[in-house]
């Protein structure tokens, strides 16, 4: 089954499809895509992951065609950043 999974740092954006074995799950796509040896930072124990912006777990079952996302923590208060551009 073909699925996507992408991870964006500020200043660039990783997005790939691979093929993953029917029944996979979000962990193991993430590590058959090799996305963990290309960003040693991503630390699947602290970061949120999801499929299509809809928050999931790593035990997650993929579908055919699913985007798998990795989730960079937030750096900066929304609220807070919203004030420093008035």
């Amino acid at each position: 089954m073909n699925v996507g999974v992408c991870y964006a740092e500020v200043d660039r954006q990783l997005w790939m499809r691979l093929e993953v074995p029917d029944n996979s799950t979000v962990e193991e796509a993430i590590t058959l895509s090799g996305v963990l040896t290309l960003y040693p930072e991503i630390n699947l124990d602290a970061q949120k992951v999801g499929i299509f912006g809809k928050l999931a777990t790593l035990s997650t079952p993929v579908k055919d065609g699913d985007r798998v996302e990795i989730y960079r923590p937030i750096t900066a208060d929304p609220q807070q950043v919203q004030r420093r551009r008035r």
